[in-house]
Parts: C-alpha cells; structure tokens; sequence
C-alpha cells in the first residue's frame, strides 16, 4: 500500500496534470463511463461532527475505484486540528484490495482549482489576460494558480472581506508565481475593484450573498462560481445568470441538488432550465459550445463529484510510483 502526502504529490503532479484528469473525468461522467453513487453523510452528534463518504468508479479512458473520506468537526480547531480532515482511499478496480491513502485534504483542493481550470480553459476568451478571485481560505491559493496555468494572465486582483489577510496571501502568492508566471498579484479592498474589467472571475467563498454586483461584470467575461455548495449559499448574483449567455455545470444532479446559486434563481423563475446549456464534459466533447463570441458572458457553476476525486487520485499514484514518491507498506 502506497501512503501519499502532500509533499509527495506536490513532487509529482501538477496543475496541468490535474485541469487533464478533471476534463478526463467529466468527459467519462457525461458519456455513463462513471458510476458515482450519493454520498452518504453520517452525523456524530456527540461531538457536533459529520463524517461523509464519497465512492465512485469509472471504467472509460481512466479505469479508477476509490472513496474520499471528509469529516466536518468543527470544534477540532480547539484541540489544534484540521476542521474538515479528508482522506482518500484508492483501490484497484481489478482485485478491490486499497493500494494507496492519499492526502485528502490537498486532492480536495486540487481537483477543485483543476476543475474550475478546465472550465476556464474551455470557456474563457482565449486572449483574457485581466483575473480576480474573490476569497483566500483555503481553496484560494490552488484556484489562483490553475487561472494563471490556463491564461498567460498580465494581472490577478485579489479581494478578500478580511484586507490584511487578502495582503497576507496576495503577497504569498506572489512570492511563489515568480520565476513561474508573469502575473502581477494585487491587494484590493472591494469586490467591486476586483471584478470589474476582469476577462475571469473566481469566487471561492462560502457566502449566503453574492460576492460581488452583476453591473460590474464586462462583456466577454467568464465567471467561476466554485465556493457555495449548499441550498443556502449564494456567491453569484442572480442578475448575472439572467444577462450571461451561456450556464455551465459540472453535473447537473450535483449543482440542481446543492447550489443555491442556481435552485434560488430556479425557483424565482428568473432562469428557467432552457438557460442551463449543459455540462462540463459536453463541452470538452464539443457537443455543448459554451461560448459563440468574444462578447458573450459565460458562467460556470461546480459543486464537485466524487468522480472528479477518483480519477485525479488514480493519476496521482501512477505519477508517484514512476516517480519513486510515497512510503510503500506491506498490509
């Protein structure tokens, strides 16, 4: 059995890898290559904590069987824990024995960032060289990088509703886009500042109102909404989906499930189902085009899958094991 930290990954994988395991994955998904059950969600009311469970299989292009393992535990920030460790657990589809354990945690991140990298490698005008994001927890820092991976981006504006911590991390991020990238990072203090003139928005928060206004948004851009994934969060405005020409999503059934981005809308009827085009894999297959001309606003919604999280960890673990990376243990 293979054991894969952070490190390890980081030695082997990168973002390219992964925007290409996201966009394998999808492709699978849309073509009923994956079998990607509900996720199955156990509260422990004793310690006010949730452990859920997250399998999925796929059988195309990548053969990949595994299970992310996420706990929400609010409380461990108290004894110095993570507050959502995640585990994930690859097996081979062949004999069902586990081969390796992965760093949940920085999978998660990544595929997310890959994910939204896909997207705007898809849908995004080829020549967009203005960025923002909007949020720096802890998906901020991997979702920056996979905007500048797929754009040779000139500027990335960073608003985060705590200033000194978007200074913080603008600056981190910075230090390590140099000699990588030759983006310039900027601190601003709205979202307002952030957004408008962008050619490529990230909002990555989990916020119950959209995190920035509608007006601010220029013909020709792409926006990511990645952060809210339950009824009640909210991050892009509904007026944005009632003006943008093309609504992509990841898995209809995830995001028409979670994303109160779009249920609220919905219900509203301010969008109806005619103004969702498709999904990410579609578009990636060319059935679905998601964007017809520099002028139109196109928009992307994730709540992530399962299988996005089987098939990147599948990769990673061939990588690594070409590569000598990990601690093998004989169980």
């Amino acid at each position: 059995m293979l054991f894969l930290n952070k490190e390890a990954i980081e030695n082997s994988f990168n973002m390219v890898d992964a925007i290409e395991a996201s966009k394998a994955a999808l492709v699978m998904y849309c073509q009923e290559q994956a079998n990607v059950p509900l996720r199955t969600n156990i509260n422990v009311t004793e310690y006010e904590g949730q452990s859920l469970y997250m399998p999925a299989y796929t059988n195309g292009q990548v053969e990949a069987l595994g299970v992310k393992i996420v706990s929400v535990y609010p409380k461990n920030i108290e004894k110095g824990l993570p507050s959502v460790p995640s585990t994930m657990v690859v097996l081979n589809p062949e004999t069902g024995i586990v081969s390796a354990v992965l760093d949940g945690t920085h999978l998660t991140q990544l595929r997310t960032a890959a994910v939204q990298g896909a997207a705007t490698d898809l849908m995004a005008n080829k020549d967009a060289e203005i960025a923002a994001l909007i949020g720096t927890g802890g998906q901020g820092f991997q979702q920056a990088i996979a905007m500048m991976t797929v754009r040779d981006l000139k500027e990335l504006r960073v608003f985060d509703i705590n200033f000194e911590r978007c200074k913080e991390f603008s600056a981190q991020l910075q230090e390590y886009a140099n000699g990588k990238f030759s983006t310039k990072i900027i601190a601003v203090e709205t979202s307002k500042e952030a957004v408008t003139g962008a050619d490529i928005v990230t909002t990555v928060t989990t916020s119950k109102m959209p995190t920035f206004d509608a007006a601010d948004i220029k013909a020709g851009a792409h926006v990511n909404g990645v952060g809210s994934y339950t009824p009640e969060m909210m991050e892009l405005p509904t007026e944005l989906l009632v003006k943008a020409n093309s609504i992509i999503f990841d898995t209809n059934d995830g995001v028409l499930a979670e994303a109160g981005d779009i249920i609220t809308p919905l219900k509203e009827g301010k969008i109806s189902k005619e103004d969702l085009k498709g999904q990410l894999g579609e578009v990636a297959l060319g059935k679905v085009t998601a964007r017809h001309s520099n002028s139109d606003i196109t928009v992307f919604k994730t709540v992530g899958t399962a299988v996005l999280d089987v098939v990147t960890a599948h990769l990673i673990v061939e990588k690594c094991q070409e590569n000598g990376q990990g601690v093998e243990v004989n169980f």
